[in-house]
């Protein structure tokens, strides 16, 4: 197939990929066979044989359904890319609906190169908001699905220069410290010995404290994907500030299957650790199967892992498809041998969170922390909970 429908299903793609769709040259020729295959005597034939071709993940299906309408004669396409060589004049108008995931994405891809920046004049103030929120304090606390791709871009950045690592905690073990409240006898007789038999001093000993072993689970299917996608570069932040101090972080990814990914995540490049990290997952953006993943870190890196009482990040939605039980059984066995269980998820961004689904109310008696993880802001108040030390009376007051 030949011609401008040709030229318009390849710029389609392109925009959709500018978007956020990964859709690539192979989609593009599929997408023609498809259209020669059924023809074009309708739009719905148009509009499913291009679905097909294009959509691979169930998150990105309202998203083309609306650039399609976008791009194929919509009637106000036109007039939305005029608008933005407009001046923008606030006029009473009518409530617009709520935006999609993935809206600020797509209308960046379609305005692309259809306006250009006017000669910027010189501001003049007539109403003082230095009480109002700042641009920053805005993208800091937007939501990560929320974000143009730009915007995506620029709070990735952030989160690769966030300073991150963790604080010192006692460990049952005991060494040398000047004022100690044990007596260190052996030590003490030792020097005796040395000088004669005569002790001088008495020496002391107290708990050694040292950084705990980190492990994360994180959750990386359909509904999880846009978080997950942050949370890796949060990683591998932490992965390679914890490095530098001879430290530990063992990292885990798991949609319908568990996959360990320490290595790829050790890497110091993040674009390299990132190709590394999706070479080796098979079941990026799929379904979940939660009960099932933290039955296969139980039976098989539980005790080789959570050793020196390590620090648990859990990092899901919870919305768990299987049975319950399993996954409060799990739970409760994996609380047994974790020193703590920092459970992130991103539906703590709604105000008025509940916690109704079956797999929530399963997983929530079993951790020590809930914490949101949706924007720059959560992931910064993270990184400041784990450089605090955590006092082991607040940890005997945590609900279990």
């Amino acid at each position: 197939m030949t011609g401008h429908l040709a030229d318009n299903v390849a710029r389609f793609a392109g925009a959709l990929r500018a978007a956020g769709v990964p859709v690539g040259t192979g989609e593009v020729l599929l997408g023609l066979n498809a259209l020669e295959a059924v023809g074009l005597t309708s739009r719905e034939r148009v509009f499913w044989a291009l679905e097909a071709a294009f959509v691979k993940r169930r998150e990105h299906r309202a998203l083309f359904a609306r650039a399609f309408d976008l791009y194929w004669r919509d009637p106000k396409l036109l007039e939305r890319n005029l608008s933005l060589l407009l001046p923008r004049v606030e006029v009473p108008r009518e409530k617009e609906p709520k935006r999609a995931a993935g809206d600020r994405r797509l209308n960046e891809a379609f305005a692309a190169g259809t306006a250009r920046p006017a000669k910027p004049r010189e501001a003049k103030i007539e109403i003082d908001a230095s009480g109002t929120a700042s641009r920053e304090e805005q993208f800091r606390t937007r939501d990560f699905e929320q974000m143009s791709a730009a915007e995506m871009r620029a709070a990735i950045a952030a989160v690769a220069r966030l300073s991150v690592f963790a604080a010192p905690e006692p460990t049952r073990r005991l060494g040398p410290a000047p004022h100690g409240r044990r007596p260190d006898l052996r030590r003490t007789l030792r020097r005796a010995l040395a000088q004669g038999g005569t002790p001088l001093q008495l020496l002391r000993r107290a708990r050694i404290e040292r950084p705990p072993p980190i492990v994360v689970l994180c959750d990386i299917s359909g509904s999880m994907s846009v978080y997950s996608r942050v949370i890796l570069h949060f990683l591998h932040a932490l992965a390679q500030a914890r490095a530098r101090r001879g430290q530990r972080v063992t990292s885990f990814v798991f949609g319908t299957r568990l996959t360990p990914i320490t290595r790829e995540i050790a890497r110091r490049d993040v674009d390299d650790a990132l190709a590394g990290i999706g070479a080796s997952v098979t079941d990026w953006g799929g379904g979940t199967r939660l009960g099932e993943a933290l039955h296969a870190f139980n039976q098989d890196w539980a005790r080789r892992v959570l050793t020196q009482r390590a620090l648990l990040l859990l990092v899901t939605d919870g919305l768990e498809r299987d049975d319950p039980e399993l996954l409060a059984r799990e739970a409760a066995r994996l609380r047994r041998q974790a020193r703590r269980i920092v459970w992130l998820n991103p539906l703590l961004r709604y105000e008025r969170f509940e916690a109704r689904a079956a797999g929530i109310k399963a997983l929530l008696p079993f951790v020590d922390e809930f914490r949101p993880a949706h924007n720059l802001e959560s992931l910064e108040s993270l990184a400041a909970a784990l450089a605090s030390p955590h006092s082991r009376e607040a940890e005997r007051k945590q609900p279990r």
